[in-house]
């Protein structure tokens, strides 16, 4: 069956489009991937995005309006990565959208408020626009069962990577950076999974505030500079390195408003910042994996951060023991990762099949993910 997975992750890039042919269920699921493509958004709507992720300039008449503008956007990278390969969108089985994160919510400290998500991207335009069904929010039914909705990814990943040779670390570094454990010749019940802290997030903010770029081409600017121990120290105090499984972070904790303060609070030159944050990102990956190396362990890492070769020699100094690869090392691509993951739990919902990881989300048990809008 051919189907599409869309992403639009924390870093606000633009959606992710991977089209795959996708076979069996469970773990008799096979894939291949066919094309990918990435579709960046216009500065305007990501200047729209950020301020619907801002509680000081969100509002609902903008998130109305923005749900279905980025189904219209969803639904046009759909027909676009379909005609790229040669076929027309009404041949695929189904699209899989994650959506565009707006809020994530999910152990709120306010009392008054309960553990929620909001991915938008109106599934419905999407149809439509494609004329295919459309597997879409995947976070709530986790969160309906006591889940945190996230991460996301650990049954795809299972599914790609589980070994019999060696305990495997995925991490993801996007906006922010994410890891699944899978122990040598692990079931899917002894899967860990959580968010490590911010991926790209800071380095991508602080590469727009000192150079108006979206983010350090090539670790340029971290290479550049000198990382401050005593700042770095200081910013790995921040409760959320220290809590417990599982848990997952967002924009909520590392976003702009966290750049704002740090930069209120040190004061670095431009690429002194940005190597610091950089070392961040590498150590508090290095922090979490460490305690779970078991023998042969090796960390693959994916996602845009592993194409900053600054980062990457960071991690690998921080885990002299641990084998640190790259997706490409293994034959896959780190940028078209998180959208292929989509078909998988699509797939899984579309076969009325559990995906969804208890042990990584917390969730008091296995449930189909997603809602389906048919065409």
């Amino acid at each position: 069956m051919l189907a599409v997975g869309l992403m639009s992750g924390t870093s606000l890039d633009g959606v992710d489009a991977a089209l795959v042919e996708i076979t069996g269920v469970n773990e008799t699921t096979q894939l291949e991937l066919l094309k990918f493509n990435s579709y960046s958004f216009t500065e305007d709507v990501k200047a729209r995005i950020k301020a619907a992720l801002s509680v000081e300039t969100s509002n609902v008449e903008m998130i109305c309006s923005l749900n279905f503008e980025l189904g219209q956007l969803f639904g046009e990278a759909v027909v676009k990565i379909c005609q790229e390969a040669g076929i027309s969108s009404e041949e695929l089985g189904f699209v899989a959208s994650h959506g565009q994160t707006i809020y994530h919510l999910p152990r709120p400290e306010k009392t008054n408020l309960r553990p929620s998500t909001l991915q938008i991207g109106e599934s419905a335009i999407i149809s439509e626009i494609a004329k295919t069904s459309v597997v879409s929010d995947f976070r709530y039914r986790d969160m309906a069962v006591g889940g945190q909705g996230a991460p996301i990814v650990p049954y795809s990943e299972y599914i790609l990577y589980r070994s019999t040779e060696s305990t495997r670390i995925l991490q993801n570094i996007g906006g922010i950076g994410n890891a699944t454990v899978i122990p040598k010749n692990g079931q899917l019940d002894q899967l860990t999974a959580f968010d490590t802290g911010p991926g790209n997030m800071i380095i991508d903010e602080l590469c727009r505030r000192f150079y108006g770029q979206e983010y350090d081409r090539d670790g340029a600017h971290g290479a550049n500079g000198q990382v401050d121990q005593e700042v770095l120290q200081s910013l790995l105090q921040h409760p959320y390195f220290t809590k417990a499984f599982p848990k997952t972070t967002g924009r909520e904790d590392f976003g702009t408003e966290y750049v704002t303060k740090i930069l209120d609070d040190y004061q670095l030159a431009p690429d002194d910042w940005i190597a610091t944050a950089t070392a961040l990102t590498a150590e508090t990956i290095a922090q979490a994996v460490r305690q779970f190396a078991d023998g042969q362990t090796e960390l693959i890492v994916g996602g845009g951060g592993s194409y900053n070769p600054t980062l990457v020699k960071m991690i690998k100094v921080a885990l002299p023991n641990i084998k640190v690869m790259i997706q490409e090392d293994l034959g896959y691509s780190s940028d078209a990762k998180e959208a292929i993951a989509m078909t998988i739990l699509g797939n899984q919902t579309i076969q009325r099949q559990p995906s969804n990881v208890p042990s990584a989300t917390g969730a008091s048990k296995p449930v189909i993910l997603g809602k389906v809008t048919y065409y």
